[in-house]
């Protein structure tokens, strides 16, 4: 699992609005991934609304945020119209990237196990190297948080 001060792992994935994006093609800004469980849910839906309300600060700090979960494009476009959101999101589907940077793991509801995204954040300096990451977040307060840190770099 990737660190403060690791190069950040590139990916390529499918992108909302069409398109992909590549990690290696926006050196020059910062990066903030989330990643989250799924679309549609309560904490996932309250995040995703965050850092759309939020997205003017992240411009200003020259940095570019993007969600990420395993759902489809399909579930992606349907979430971000049903909630206005201004924040791309990633459709990593066959989990590489979520293997890749370490947030695929056990989890463990009432009793029983699953394997699933663990909420996480990572921002990644306009070098491509991980500045910060934030594991098992909490929804409140977690997006000013992450601005506060990018407007910092």
């Amino acid at each position: 699992m990737p660190d403060v001060s690791d190069p950040a792992p590139d990916f390529t994935l499918p992108v909302t609005g069409g398109g992909t994006v590549s990690l290696s093609t926006l050196k020059g800004s910062a990066v903030v991934l989330y990643f989250y469980p799924r679309d549609d849910t309560p904490g996932c839906t309250k995040e995703a609304i965050g850092f759309t309300e939020h997205m003017d600060g992240f411009r200003a700090a020259n940095t570019q945020v993007f969600g990420i979960s395993r759902d489809t494009m399909a579930k992606h476009d349907k979430f971000t119209a049903k909630h206005s959101l201004g924040v791309p999101l990633l459709s990593d589907e066959d989990g590489t990237m979520t293997e890749d940077y370490g947030v695929w793991v056990e989890k463990n509801m009432y009793g029983k196990k699953s394997m699933g995204i663990e909420r996480a954040t990572y921002l990644i300096d306009s070098e491509g190297k991980i500045a910060r990451v934030w594991r098992k977040v909490k929804v409140p307060g977690h997006v000013e948080e992450v601005l506060e840190a990018a407007q910092a770099l």
